[in-house]
């Protein structure tokens, strides 16, 4: 893997932060916007973008045990991570800082930060792509059983019908027979080609979207709280190692295990400042994480393709 592409293709992404910034510097949008923005990322970009990796690429059963043995690794990782922390921790859950410990860690962007950085990384394996959709799937089952339950130290609040009905899964589902059928045979180019369309415009809006958050925050208060770097480096640096050194001596293709690195490696999911929001914990040092883990990954990303080189 290269390191220049890394980081070429890492400030490309990281690039499109910046008409989020200026048009709400410019008081062209503001906050008050981000739900709509959201709402099209999530609903429509973000399937669209799963359904166009799996659409890509004919069915064979080696690709399906591979996506199969990737969901079953990523979730065993994640969970272990959390797990991990957890009871590292234990005696501090308590301090909401320490619950956000938990999962802001662990669950990264590895959708639409993490597919194009790992597709770029890796043109000659589509089944990369694919990856990304299926860690997507893991991390969604997650974020609502066990990433919950981290958060909030509450049952209650974990929810196996949002884990598995969401727009990330319903895109998925919809993927799958798609993928099973090989249906880019039969689609029209210029339908192959409007759904791609959708699915490439998913990282620029949401980085366009961190843009936003970004203008909203005030410098000081972003960068003053340690707290955020401890969980910014734990996402970064800690959490890919721990997932790059338990595949490494596993007999698994060099695509598999520099995908494993690299998405594990993607900055802090919004998601979490969705669940801090919800119930009321930390926000500001959510959505802090968020920002400081997406810009800081302009140097660790690079640095960690080296691993794989």
């Amino acid at each position: 893997m290269s390191f220049q592409v890394a980081l070429t293709q890492v400030l490309l992404t990281l690039f499109y932060i910046t008409p989020g910034y200026l048009v709400s510097k410019m008081k062209k949008a503001s906050a008050q916007h981000l739900p709509t923005l959201s709402a099209v990322l999530i609903y429509v970009c973000g399937p669209c973008m799963h359904i166009s990796a799996f659409i890509s690429m004919d069915f064979s059963w080696e690709t399906l045990r591979g996506m199969a043995l990737f969901f079953l690794v990523t979730i065993v990782l994640q969970s272990a991570f959390m797990a991990i922390l957890y009871f590292l921790f234990r005696s501090r859950q308590e301090d909401a800082r320490f619950r956000l410990l938990n999962i802001a860690s662990t669950l990264g962007n590895v959708g639409f930060f993490g597919l194009p950085v790992i597709s770029a990384l890796l043109p000659e394996h589509p089944e990369a792509a694919c990856y990304s959709a299926i860690y997507c799937v893991s991390m969604n089952i997650l974020v609502f059983t066990m990433g919950v339950f981290c958060l909030t130290k509450d049952k209650k609040y974990m929810s196996l019908k949002s884990a598995l009905v969401n727009p990330t899964m319903i895109g998925f589902y919809i993927a799958m027979p798609l993928f099973f059928s090989s249906a880019r045979r039969f689609i029209p180019q210029a339908a192959l080609g409007a759904l791609q369309l959708l699915g490439n415009m998913s990282t620029p809006l949401c980085m366009i979207i961190l843009g936003i958050r970004l203008a909203q925050s005030p410098v000081k208060r972003l960068i003053s709280r340690p707290f955020v770097y401890v969980i910014s480096l734990a996402k970064l640096l800690a959490f890919p190692l721990f997932c790059y050194g338990a595949v490494a001596l596993l007999p698994l293709d060099g695509a598999f295990k520099a995908s494993v690195l690299i998405l594990s490696a993607t900055p802090c999911a919004s998601i979490i400042l969705n669940l801090a929001e919800m119930h009321r914990s930390e926000t500001e040092l959510s959505a802090n994480c968020v920002l400081v883990s997406t810009l800081l990954c302009f140097l660790t990303i690079p640095v960690l393709t080296l691993l794989v080189a």
